[in-house]
């Protein structure tokens, strides 16, 4: 269903590929009238539109275009407002575009919006562009080049340089020019790569209506994934459940429709007062809506700082919130900086990792910045450190290494094969084909009830179990424990306390008699040594460069304070772990080295207490060890209150 709701159901037409095109660009510069002359739609649909000339909303053309004998694409477009009062709207149709078409008027050059609007597709991650002069029959040539000149210079260092990317004339009301735009539209959609298959299907709502004869129908950008005619769906947030009656794509009846596409649905089972932009409709019971999110935060150049707990508008594909700034390292984020930060929404919004947002701010409001979603199911309770942490490991990790990070951070309780599918955003058989590797190569485990567990949870068990056996030995009372009684002192859950009983039997470190658990002669000092140990080195490692005390470490894991100094000693000696100075702080060797590394990037600047704080994320109780430490390794040499780093 395109620009008007009016059209009937027809049949079918099917592109090899389709694409969405959103239009970029200040007031009046001749975006509508440029679509108009491409697709033959006026796009400007709305009464208001109309009588004051301007695009005041999203409106929708579509184009089926065929070259040199090659499979057709289809071509949808999205025509947003260029008015600086219809921001927020324009927002609600980039977010799920392919490509931009940026549009300068000849007449006026770069304005105010063509600048916020190539900042906001800048922070969507948008690669792919098309810049066209519009309006060229109005200016002499001299006035042309000019502003073609400006126009490159504007664009220089960004994904629409001219040096890469066309600047084409037109004016749509003579055609000068346009044969040559829909050949580089042609050529632009044929190079954009196509969308996931293996993501879960995600269809934020731009608009919805009721239709004479159909009831409710709803469009948007399929953003990822697949829906097909009679499916059942949800719409979030609310989980509200309806069923697919029928699928159009640009007025085209279809049976499926895939992501990147332009769809509009007839739903059942769900009034129109029910519904607005913004909603998500989603496969049933695939994903849900959520209100916290960690991200990575980036400022435009000319925005002013962004404090701790600022409020900000929040805007993602077609929804908008308020949301609440909560930075990690607290201190405010400058201009042309990145920074990790939480994200607490003012409602709740279906996202998932690699999502990109946009943040305005101000009176009137503009855009301050955005950024990407790095997870959007933070775990309760995590100190805000080994949550930092983790997210600068993920911030740089490769897919693969991220799914290991996701399994990893759940400790011994593990994770579901559905709830990491729900966390990642992909389907569960395409999760269980990238998790073929890892568990392969023995990383993850996959036990039964389809529970991940990551090979260092599995040791701390282990180690649990054994501790518990141990302990009940020397209580002197027998030298078996009932199966029950042992699950119930571990806490473990089901799944994983039957795997690691298996384990340790095979290892030959417990046997097992019905419903009794022995230990056995000879290797129990040596098993649960080994385990403890390893259990001991996997809890520095996940705790990063913001390590925990001995104390601390041994009320977590139960275990005497006397016998956790002696098993870090051995960690020491095998150099598994690094003392930083005279104390009991230590750190896995694996997060020095990384610190280390990040230190040698900085080599002839200077750091102080507060910078390196913000660098790593640390408090003062981890930062002034640290330093100290890399004063002795000789990375850096104070001098005064400062650090260079040699």
């Amino acid at each position: 269903m395109t620009a008007q709701p009016s059209a009937p159901w027809s049949p079918a037409v099917d592109p090899s590929k389709s694409v969405v095109i959103g239009t970029a660009g200040h007031i009046d510069h001749g975006k509508t009238a440029l679509i108009r002359a491409l697709t033959g739609v006026d796009t400007d649909r709305l009464p208001e539109e109309k009588r004051r000339g301007i695009t005041v909303d999203l409106g929708f053309a579509s184009l089926v275009t065929e070259s040199h004998g090659a499979p057709p694409l289809q071509i949808g477009f999205i025509d947003v407002p260029g008015h600086a009062q219809f921001v927020r709207n324009m927002l609600a149709g980039a977010g799920g575009i392919d490509a931009v078409l940026l549009v300068v008027s000849a007449e006026e050059g770069i304005k105010p919006q063509t600048e916020e609007h190539l900042a906001i597709c800048s922070l969507l991650g948008i690669a792919h562009g098309v810049t066209v002069l519009t309006k060229i029959d109005a200016v002499s040539d001299a006035d042309l080049n000019e502003v073609r000149r400006a126009v490159a210079q504007f664009l220089a260092g960004t994904f629409l340089d001219a040096k890469a990317t066309p600047i084409i004339p037109v004016s749509a009301h003579s055609g000068a020019g346009m044969d040559a735009l829909r050949q580089a539209l042609i050529s632009l959609a044929a190079r954009i790569p196509g969308r996931d298959a293996g993501s879960l299907a995600r269809l934020p709502l731009d608009r919805a209506f009721a239709m004479k004869g159909f009831g409710t129908v709803v469009t948007g950008t399929l953003i990822s994934g697949s829906f097909k005619a009679g499916q059942s769906v949800a719409i979030e947030p609310g989980t509200r459940s309806a069923r697919i009656r029928g699928i159009q794509v640009h007025g085209h009846a279809v049976p499926t429709v895939a992501a990147g596409t332009r769809v509009a649905l007839n739903l059942g089972g769900v009034e129109v007062a029910e519904l607005q932009r913004g909603d998500t409709l989603v496969e049933s019971a695939s994903t849900a809506a959520v209100d916290l999110i960690d991200v990575e935060l980036e400022l435009l150049p000319h925005a002013p700082p962004l404090k701790h707990r600022a409020a900000v508008h929040f805007h993602a594909f077609a929804s908008e919130c308020m949301a609440t700034v909560s930075l990690y390292g607290y201190q405010a984020v400058e201009p042309r900086t990145k920074r990790l930060a939480r994200l607490r929404l003012s409602k709740p919004i279906v996202l998932l990792p690699g999502d990109r947002f946009v943040i305005r701010e101000g009176t009137p409001l503009f855009t301050v910045g955005g950024g990407r979603i790095l997870d959007a199911h933070p775990v309760p309770k995590l100190r805000k450190a080994a949550c930092h942490a983790w997210l600068q490991q993920l911030c740089n990790a490769a897919p693969h290494e991220q799914i290991d990070l996701r399994v990893a951070r759940r400790g011994w309780a593990g994770i579901a094969v559905r709830a990491l599918a729900m966390e990642t955003g992909m389907k569960p058989d395409a999760l269980l084909a990238a998790l073929a590797e890892p568990i392969e190569a023995g990383r993850i485990f996959l036990l039964p009830g389809a529970v991940l567990l990551s090979r260092e949870a599995l040791d701390a068990a282990a180690s649990l179990v054994l501790s518990e056996l141990e302990r009940h030995m020397k209580s002197g009372v027998a030298n078996a424990l009932k199966r029950s009684e042992l699950k119930s002192q571990t806490r473990l859950a089901e799944e994983v306390f039957e795997s690691v009983l298996r384990r340790l039997e095979s290892e030959r470190k417990l046997r097992l008699r019905n419903e009794s658990i022995e230990t056995v002669d000879g290797g129990k000092r040596s098993g649960i040594e080994a385990a403890r140990l390893a259990a001991i080195a996997a809890a520095f490692k996940s705790a990063g460069l913001s390590a925990p005390s001995p104390e601390e470490l041994a009320a977590q894991m139960e275990i005497p304070t006397d016998e956790m100094r002696r098993h870090i000693t051995l960690l020491l000696r095998e150099k598994v772990l690094v003392r930083l100075g005279g104390d009991s702080l230590c750190v896995h060797q694996r997060a020095v080295a990384g610190l280390k590394e990040a230190v040698r990037a900085l080599r002839g600047q200077t750091l102080d207490v507060a910078r390196f704080k913000q660098l790593t994320g640390l408090s003062r109780k981890y930062a002034i060890p640290l330093l100290e430490y890399l004063d002795r390794e000789r990375l850096t040499r104070r001098q005064g209150d400062t650090r260079v780093v040699l």
